[in-house]
């Protein structure tokens, strides 16, 4: 069996669908097998009050992203109905009234006529290929800015609104934001190195002549240079003819708060204030609270029965298939060994994982390459590990996004792995903050009330997210998710 390959560039603003995949890698992925539960003695440190409901969770348990026709007919109200119907969700009045705010505005681009395009060469045709626009031009419907702290439902109610966009709406798009403005730095950069005075006119030129509607998961705001580039990128996306959607943890008002020359920002944030719909999501129900079962995907602590454990589980899921030892896949122009790996499934020591200088992009690749990834040795991480720490992170991110099945052998529980003991003192005060976090998530303090390695708002956020994102992906409910993937 060939190591898996990457012939041509992939479109970052779109899951490839499998026959895509198979002729861009040059082989077919397996279909992903079943989860064998393996128990073992570690399945004590698992505590079902942490379990998570439907509220981060992509809808695609009913429709797989890459699996979803042209258009499901059907509306935002009625899908989340179906989803109540089903047990799925709970009913909610608050999120009934935001789900009527997806339904106004899915009205409204169901009569909608964007611009036609604009002239020039696109920066975008190689990863892009569709029908021009229609040449009628209509009043640009206002955008959606939702905005709500982890566990409040940003990722089911992108999806809902997404997966039911009008049929007439083929010019769509739905990506990560951090994902987003990699594509976007790159595209600049192209243009620059073609000679454009201005590299970001071509490229939101090209960018709005190939997307109507464009829907950002997780904005977010954090160095100087993506917030002079937002500044300007959302202005002429919106008068191109762009509808946006955006989830975000932040209100606008809160976007880059304390950053470099923020004063160059405020446009940006008036912007979305006077362009946008903001609405807060958050009700006081935290929709991962809904108990639902674990599977076993945390293993700890680190001796003999946790790596017996673990590779058991490693084998059933490769079982009748070739073990590759040491197979390189490429990623961005630069070969990544991967120490062990069959089909779809493939382990790494965390060391490997974390402990090289390895980024979003490729993380990202590597999780569209793989449908299961195994992580061994996670130790616990202090001040003097904050480079992996943040990879870790990062890396959660990227198989959070794809949908990818993770199994996690580590030195304590995995929510236990940021708190770093030497820099904290014992009976010391959690920070208010901090403990809103872990109430939040539904944490007792004393399992990462040490975590402070984290000090700053954003490090907070992402650290909250990364818990809450682990919760779910430790789920049954996750695993069949991702199995479908």
């Amino acid at each position: 069996m060939k190591s898996p390959r990457i012939l041509i560039p992939r479109n970052i603003y779109t899951r490839p669908s499998p026959a895509r995949h198979a002729f861009a890698t040059g082989s077919v992925r397996p279909p992903l097998k079943p989860i064998p539960i393996i128990r073992t003695p570690c399945d004590r440190h698992h505590n079902s009050t942490l379990a998570s409901s439907h509220a981060d969770v992509d809808p695609a348990v009913f429709l797989p992203a890459h699996r979803v026709p042209s258009q499901i007919q059907s509306t935002p109200m009625q899908e989340y109905q179906k989803l109540v119907q089903v047990g799925a969700l709970r009913s909610d009045d608050h999120q009934t009234r935001i789900i009527q705010k997806l339904q106004s505005l899915h009205d409204a681009l169901a009569v909608y006529d964007p611009p036609p395009p604009s002239g020039g060469s696109s920066l975008f045709s190689l990863f892009f290929s569709s029908p021009a626009p229609s040449a009628d031009n209509a009043s640009r419907p206002h955008g959606l800015y939702l905005y709500g702290d982890v566990g409040t439902g940003k990722t089911m109610l992108m999806d809902l609104f997404y997966n039911t966009l009008p049929a007439r709406i083929t010019h769509k798009r739905r990506v990560h934001f951090h994902a987003f403005m990699l594509d976007v730095h790159k595209h600049m950069h192209a243009a620059k190195a073609a000679g454009a005075g201005d590299p970001l006119v071509p490229v939101a030129r090209d960018l709005a002549n190939e997307v109507h509607v464009l829907c950002l998961d997780e904005f977010q705001v954090t160095d100087i240079a993506d917030a002079m580039i937002l500044r300007r990128l959302l202005d002429a996306l919106l008068e191109h003819g762009v509808v946006c959607v955006l989830t975000s943890n932040r209100h606008p008002d809160e976007l880059y708060k304390n950053g470099i020359q923020r004063a160059s920002f405020l446009p940006a944030i008036d912007l979305l204030k006077s362009q946008f719909d903001v609405t807060d999501l958050d009700s006081g129900t935290d929709y991962r609270r809904v108990p639902r079962a674990l599977s076993h995907a945390y293993f700890s602590p680190l001796n003999s029965a946790t790596r017996a454990a673990i590779d058991a589980q490693f084998d059933a899921l490769t079982e009748d298939l070739p073990i590759l030892d040491g197979a390189t896949i490429r990623l961005w122009g630069r070969d990544l060994t991967v120490p062990r790996s069959a089909g779809s499934v493939a382990q790494f020591p965390f060391a490997e994982l974390c402990g090289r200088p390895l980024g979003a992009a490729d993380y990202l690749e590597l999780t569209q390459q793989y449908g299961t990834l195994f992580v061994t040795d996670v130790p616990r991480m202090g001040l003097n590990e904050k480079d992996k720490a943040r990879r870790f992170i990062t890396f959660i991110d990227a198989c959070y996004e794809s949908k990818t099945r993770l199994f996690v052998s580590s030195e304590v529980p995995i929510f236990e792995i940021f708190s770093d003991d030497s820099s904290h003192t014992p009976g010391a005060p959690v920070s208010d903050h901090m403990r809103a976090i872990m109430d939040d998530l539904g944490l007792p303090v004393g399992v990462v009330g040490a975590a402070s390695m984290f000090s700053g708002e954003e490090e907070l956020f992402a650290f909250a997210r990364c818990c809450s994102r682990l919760v779910q992906m430790g789920s049954v409910d996750w695993m069949e998710l991702a199995g479908q993937r």
